[in-house]
């Protein structure tokens, strides 16, 4: 598993970089290995209003769907649109492949680093 260290990391498997004021937000190693072949997303709009811990679309893999828990509140500003035509870029670039970015972000309590991320999921998956 690759746990890049310039991420922030939740408890449901969520990633987040910051760059000038913007969240990008995406899926870790983790849980794309965990999901499966990922064969549709379910995105917001832009303008939609995200909140810490809350939903704010799924994924759809071959195993189950899977929702996707907001790692801070804001505003989405951008989605990535080609995961709608090619939802299985997460199972290859889960790094690359962001999934939404968020303005006007607060609620970054909760967020881990990756050596606290790697430990909870050592620990989840025993």
């Amino acid at each position: 598993m690759n746990y890049p260290n310039e991420l922030k990391y939740t408890k449901s498997h969520e990633w987040i970089k910051e760059e000038n004021g913007i969240a990008i937000v995406g899926i870790s190693d983790y849980a794309q290995d965990a999901l499966g072949d990922v064969v549709f997303v379910n995105l917001p709009a832009v303008d939609d209003e995200v909140t810490a811990g809350q939903a704010f679309g799924d994924v759809e893999s071959v195993k189950a769907v899977s929702d996707l828990i907001s790692p801070v509140s804001g505003v989405v500003s951008e989605i990535n649109e080609e995961l709608l035509d090619a939802p299985e870029k997460l199972n290859k670039d889960p790094y690359g492949a962001w999934i939404i970015k968020v303005k006007d972000v607060s609620g970054k309590e909760e967020l881990l680093d990756a050596a606290a991320y790697k430990e909870f999921c050592a620990q989840e998956a025993k």
